[in-house]
């Protein structure tokens, strides 16, 4: 074979292998995790697919990334150990921003604002957080709720504090009578009493909590997601994402709707 011919088919395979590793670049999986019992936020239809408020997000995000999604099923808990162990490069589970949590994980700008919430019965007689005394009291293993009921234990009178993997298994349990009360993020219990008719929320505590993106710490692609949600915040995206999930536009000087800070230490 004349050396010229070698040559160009050496070139030219090394062109194709170029363009095919640019194709595989440029569809480059965003690995995240989820803990899809949490609608509306995040949930798996009939079918195992993931759908949510939070989905859609995460999805927009890498298709400005120019990248794929790829959502793992995982325990709440078991979130924090899969970015901090790099096995997932987001996780989205309607994730409060903590300073605690800041030490060890990375955060975009907040998306959504919430607050915490005291669900009971309808018939249960509470009607302020000192009726906590003497209940038990349900939490999500791992959650701000988690953590504001082991801090008030003592405060309030709580008498005893179960933690549960599910959400659905803390709302079933509060709806058998096995526990008092059940702390937790309140847009996501008002969604699931849609159908939990006999549950409602009584009391809702003021946190000042936001919700964002959490990351590995300090990992490479964070300026960008975070650039990316400025953008679906400025161009109405973000906004028409709340408005399909939640029926309503987000409040104008809400999370949501406006650019907010990065997220610091």
């Amino acid at each position: 074979m004349p050396f010229f011919r070698r040559a160009f088919i050496g070139i030219a395979g090394a062109t194709t292998l170029f363009i095919a590793s640019a194709g595989f670049a440029s569809a480059e999986a965003l690995v995240v995790g989820s803990y899809p019992s949490n609608p509306p936020f995040e949930y798996k239809t009939a079918d195992g697919k993931f759908e949510g408020f939070e989905v859609d997000i995460v999805n927009e995000v890498a298709k400005r990334l120019g990248m794929t999604v790829e959502i793992s099923d995982l325990g709440f808990q078991a979130l924090f150990a899969a970015t901090a162990s790099k096995r997932i490069d987001v996780a989205i589970s309607s994730i409060t921003i903590t300073k605690e949590r800041l030490g060890s994980q990375s955060f975009t700008q907040p998306y959504y604002d919430s607050d915490m919430g005291i669900a009971t019965r309808k018939e249960a007689k509470l009607a302020a957080v000192e009726d906590l005394k003497d209940k038990v009291v349900g939490v999500l293993a791992g959650s701000t709720g988690d953590k504001w009921a082991k801090e008030n234990k003592e405060k309030y009178g709580i008498s005893d504090i179960k933690s549960y993997n599910a959400q659905q298994d803390l709302l079933m349990d509060l709806s058998a009578g096995r526990a008092d009360a059940a702390v937790s993020d309140v847009p996501g219990m008002e969604y699931a009493f849609l159908k939990m008719k006999d549950l409602v929320v009584k009391v809702r505590i003021k946190t000042g909590e936001q919700y964002g993106l959490m990351m590995t710490k300090d990992h490479p692609l964070l300026g960008k997601a975070n650039d990316a949600l400025t953008a679906m915040k400025k161009d109405g995206t973000l906004i028409a994402i709340h408005k399909k999930w939640f029926g309503t536009d987000p409040a104008a000087d809400s999370a949501t709707a406006t650019e907010q800070p990065l997220p610091k230490p």
